[in-house]
């Protein structure tokens, strides 16, 4: 995983890729720990920045900000102050209001909504969650390892094409044949990677939606708003993706650069360590500031900016496009389920939480790329890092 929204994303690139090769540094966990620090602060504040600018480009009006940690809270303010009133807008509020326990309410989003001063939505940011990127990670590399472990069953039947000296269009391989194949070839890939010798390649494996702010508006204010971004010199369009059918809406991925002296102004003046103290480092070394965290730090991040009207917000919240039922389609569509995309899933979800807990040294890795586990396995070694014991009872 190469997150784009970090400022150490070559850094976390590096560890991850040896911990997927089983290779574990002494101080992988102070390094984690201090990467998901600096860079979590770093990521918020200036996404906060960026949200406020479009909004104020978008708007040109005083607006109201609100920190969510549930869905439900979203959409609660979706349907509290609806507006660009049609019949589906009315359908799906009404739905919503009905049972809103059907809907995800309980779904955690690490986010703020904007708000206008009759309290309808004009925008939200969020930062992905842990168990997200990982389950990303698992989608990307599954789609990686797929093309990498195809292309060697293609070497595999076409050898035997040459043996049988008949063209490899013309040769019948028996299903079972095919299957053997592609399971052997998974195994040499996992051999690979327990030898240290594959090398992952970062632009498949590159997420750049970390960091997101979804803006609410009519077309003619979003379309003032892409062109204003356009003029601006600071801001880079990575990518541009116009989504249609059950789920509309535009996605553009930009690169914005930071600011480290405000940042690190900032993090100090909000005493923001005061949020990290249960990481495992000691509170005297953060009171400090981020100043000793930036070495090999980047100059710019990716962020993801998604353009809306509110009748897609809706739907895309309530609708046939709900956000959550997109995401289990997503886990169920991936071309490749074998254990090693699992695994990796593990893995980037066990790197991070050793991040976020109170351990920032651990003496082994629990999970290996090679190995096949249930999640019970990464649950019980994640709630090992935070000290809860486990739910066996003695005999």
């Amino acid at each position: 995983m190469y997150l784009t929204s970090f400022i150490h994303r070559d850094a976390l690139f590096d560890i991850a890729e040896r911990w997927l090769c089983g290779r574990l540094d002494p101080d992988d966990g102070r390094r984690i720990t201090q990467i998901l620090i600096c860079d979590d602060f770093v990521l918020g504040d200036t996404l906060k920045r960026f949200a406020r600018l479009l909004l104020d480009i978008t708007y040109g009006s005083s607006f109201n900000e609100q920190h969510i940690s549930l869905k439900g809270e979203l959409r609660d303010a979706i349907c509290r102050g609806v507006r660009d009133r049609n019949r589906r807008v009315e359908e799906l509020a009404d739905l919503y209001r009905s049972n809103p326990e059907f809907f995800y309410r309980e779904a955690p989003i690490n986010g703020v909504m904007y708000l206008d001063e009759d309290d309808c939505l004009l925008g939200v940011s969020r930062i992905k969650r842990p168990r997200r990127i990982a389950e990303k990670a698992n989608r990307y590399v599954a789609n990686w390892i797929f093309n990498v472990v195809q292309k060697r069953a293609q070497e595999m039947a076409e050898r035997r094409a040459r043996e049988y000296a008949v063209p490899l269009e013309r040769l019948i391989t028996p299903r079972e044949v095919m299957e053997r194949e592609f399971v052997a070839a998974e195994k040499a890939i996992g051999q690979q990677f327990r030898e240290g010798t594959i090398k992952l390649d970062r632009e498949a494996l590159t997420i750049h939606d970390v960091g997101g702010v979804k803006i609410v508006a009519d077309a003619g204010r979003l379309a003032r708003l892409e062109k204003a971004l356009a003029g601006n010199p600071r801001v880079s369009v990575v990518e541009k993706t116009i989504f249609s059918g059950n789920y509309q809406a535009t996605s553009v991925i930009v690169d914005v650069p930071w600011d480290p002296e405000r940042t690190c102004r900032r993090y100090m003046e909000s005493r923001a360590w005061e949020n990290y103290v249960n990481r495992g480092i000691p509170e005297a070394e953060l009171q400090k500031g981020l100043e000793p965290f930036l070495e090999q730090a980047q100059p710019n991040l990716n962020l993801e900016l998604i353009l809306s009207t509110f009748p897609d917000m809706v739907e895309s919240e309530l609708g046939n496009c709900l956000h959550e039922e997109r995401i289990i389609v997503q886990r169920d569509n991936k071309i490749y389920k074998g254990y090693i995309p699992m695994n990796v899933e593990f893995i980037i979800e066990y790197l991070l939480a050793v991040g976020m807990s109170p351990r920032v040294s651990i003496d082994h890795l629990p999970i290996k790329l090679w190995g096949r586990y249930l999640p019970d396995t990464v649950i019980d070694q994640i709630r090992a890092l935070y000290r809860v014991p486990g739910y066996d009872q003695p005999f």
